[in-house]
């Protein structure tokens, strides 16, 4: 199948042009080390080194992880830099992604059969693998979505699965088909049954778990899309899911591989990967028209793929527990307040720290996190993974910035004190 039509391509207004320059500097991101750099190369709106703060606009200590409202993670400076190059160039999109998808293919051993692409962010792989499967290559079903006259229509998910990030999969236009037990996934396949989608950060609420999920689709001849958009680390779910027999695999870009935050990953059999390409960007009049992803994107995003499989994830581990032992030094010298220490099974597994106090501290965990987030600079953390207090996890934040936390956690707890 072959699109036609003009493609317009809009002025990549790049910033970027400093960064290769920088790349020898010590620094975080926007610090007070480039601001010198960057008032010497950017005039007017960005001259400080820091464009945020000239619009108003705090930045952010991050306490909370790798959220999509705080903008995910902060990429590299070598990922950076690939992105400049990138954007020096003009260069065809769908050539790109196919040579991407090799490229991935081979530094993750995927097995035989299986390619990838770059996607705009997970939720845009979920939208556009399922398209994909809808459609086939079919030019006609392409520029019909989410009208699926003469296509399959249903889409099979247990109902303890079912969260927010599934309204990418009902935008084709499908109906969800919930179940809870193998009797019922059973019961519930019919000729309108496209596929069989697993959300794997709720593996543990189901009653059929990651493994058996995609044996039943095998028994069917069924395709079967795992959800694994947070699901690094560990390292090695980058294959195991693929290794499983799963046909499509989502990932996030923007988060623990600190890739650039508006990519991601489609992961999967190659003519499913290809059809969910056709039902995206470039291509026009498609239902993924919208989720661009750019030359910059794609190349990025194969250069912290690269770097994230190179790491030492232990010594990150190490790392990230050492910030946390720091933060929970300062707050239990406070009278009633208590903290201990979680790693969660899927998703953001990375170590955690819960905070606790009783009555002797005036204050609710809604009002600290409140209190936190009004700070200068403003620090984000909140509740999570349904435990009482407060929930951080360190692994965002920059160097230094742990003391930060633990200062004006402390502050605040004592000022609360009975």
């Amino acid at each position: 199948m072959r699109f036609r039509g003009n493609w317009s391509r809009r002025t990549f207004l790049s910033g970027l042009g400093m960064i290769t320059a920088s790349l020898s500097l010590p620094r975080r991101l926007f610090g007070s080390a480039l601001r010198g750099e960057a008032s010497a190369l950017v005039a007017g709106f960005g001259h400080t080194g820091n464009p945020y703060e000239e619009l108003g606009v705090p930045t952010v200590i991050n306490a909370e992880g790798t959220m999509t409202v705080l903008g995910g993670s902060l990429i590299r400076p070598e990922v950076e830099a690939v992105m400049a190059q990138a954007s020096r160039h003009f260069v065809s999109i769908p050539a790109l992604e196919e040579a991407a998808g090799k490229r991935i293919a081979q530094m993750l051993k995927l097995p035989e059969g299986y390619s990838a692409i770059v996607t705009s962010g997970a939720a845009a792989a979920i939208q556009s693998g399922l398209a994909g499967i809808l459609t086939g290559d079919n030019e006609t079903f392409i520029k019909q979505l989410p009208d699926l006259t003469g296509m399959k229509s249903e889409v099979i998910i247990q109902k303890t699965h079912r969260n927010p990030f599934d309204h990418q999969l009902r935008a084709t236009g499908i109906k969800l088909i919930e179940i809870e037990t193998h009797e019922q996934l059973r019961a519930a396949i019919n000729e309108r049954t496209a596929m069989l989608h697993f959300t794997n950060f709720a593996n543990a609420a189901g009653q059929i778990k990651v493994e058996e999920w995609v044996k039943l689709a095998k028994e069917f001849r069924l395709p079967a899309m795992i959800d694994a958009a947070a699901d690094t680390p560990p390292v090695s779910h980058l294959w195991d899911y693929t290794n499983m027999g799963y046909d499509l695999v989502t990932f996030s870009g923007g988060k623990a591989m600190r890739g650039p935050q508006c990519a991601g990953l489609l992961i999967g059999q190659k003519d499913l990967v290809h059809c969910a390409l056709l039902n995206n960007s470039p291509y026009e009049d498609t239902l993924g028209r919208g989720q661009k992803v750019g030359k910059e994107e794609i190349l990025g995003m194969i250069k912290a793929l690269e770097l994230y499989l190179s790491e030492d994830h232990e010594a990150l581990t190490r790392e990230w527990q050492k910030r946390l032992d720091l933060v929970s030094a300062a707050l239990v010298k406070i009278p009633g307040v208590s903290t201990s220490f979680f790693m969660p099974d899927v998703a953001n597994h990375v170590p955690h720290m819960q905070i606790s106090w009783d009555s002797r501290i005036s204050l609710t965990p809604q009002q600290v996190s409140q209190l936190l987030r009004k700070a200068t600079p403003p620090i984000a953390m909140s509740g999570g993974e349904e435990k009482p207090g407060l929930v951080i996890n360190s692994f965002m934040l920059q160097p230094g910035e742990d003391q930060i936390v633990a200062d004006r956690l402390s502050r605040i707890l004592r000022e609360h004190a009975a």
